[in-house]
């Protein structure tokens, strides 16, 4: 299992679901664990009740169905599929409206839901998720990629209230891929994964969506710097140093 994690943190994340299924097949043992801790890009369904997208994932799947938060029914349609109390289902409901203002302010479009669930604790998680297609055919608004995406799962497990205050943990992962084919640059792949904790004990007088909202700008700032510096800085200093730009380079005295 170590082994098996280990490969598909370096595996770029457009291969994630074949090698993702690969390693099923080879250990279906550990189906369960390799489902569960294997973030996978985010796929997309259209609530045919609504008429908007909305996001899959592990958290909002019952069998082989998929919960809308829209209209908050099952698609393909269940009996019994497990839904949210009627009061984590308001509080569902107003998250998704105000993450679609956040999305549309940060990313200039893309796609986003918000799912929540009671947990063991006598608290709640809730899961938070971008997709951005950023590709020439897709919500990318400048036409410079080729292909590209960028899919954000921020899951926030709320404890219950103490003394006016409660505890928040933040895991965040964010998948990059893009691709680029054109004359200046080329034909030019780049893409990973980064994934990272907050853990913060905040007072509750303003609300937990004001809490959750904060950390997830702050994290979701973090990550991009990282991946800037990462990803993009590091790619920057092997090209130039291989390639270096045409106006830096010096030319040798003629003999």
């Amino acid at each position: 299992m170590e082994a098996a994690m280990g490969l598909m943190r370096r595996i770029p994340p457009k291969h994630t679901e074949t090698a993702l299924s690969a390693l099923l097949t080879l250990l279906p043992q550990h189906s369960a664990d390799l489902l569960s801790q294997v973030d996978q890009p985010l796929q997309v369904l259209c609530d045919v009740d609504s008429g908007k997208e909305f996001i899959l994932c592990e958290y909002n799947r019952d069998a082989d169905s998929f919960r809308s938060p829209w209209s908050n029914k099952y698609h393909p349609p269940i009996e019994d599929g497990a839904l949210p109390a009627t009061e984590l289902r308001n509080l569902e409901v107003e998250a998704n409206d105000i993450f679609a203002i956040y999305r549309d302010q940060y990313y200039e479009g893309g796609i986003s839901s918000v799912y929540m669930w009671e947990d063991d604790n006598e608290g709640f998680v809730a899961c938070f998720l971008i997709k951005k297609d950023g590709s020439k055919t897709g919500h990318g608004r400048r036409g410079y990629l080729q292909e590209g995406a960028w899919d954000a799962i921020h899951v926030i497990e709320v404890g219950p209230e103490e003394e006016g205050t409660a505890h928040y943990r933040l895991t965040s992962t964010v998948m990059l891929s893009l691709t680029t084919n054109n004359e200046s640059s080329g034909t030019f792949n780049l893409s990973g994964s980064i994934r990272r904790e907050m853990n913060m004990d905040l007072s509750v007088q303003e609300g937990h969506l004001c809490n959750m909202g904060r950390m997830i700008e702050e994290m979701e700032s973090k990550l991009r710097n990282s991946l800037d510096q990462v990803y993009f800085g590091k790619t920057k200093e092997m090209v130039c140093t291989l390639r270096p730009p045409s106006e830096v380079v010096m030319r040798l005295p003629e003999s």
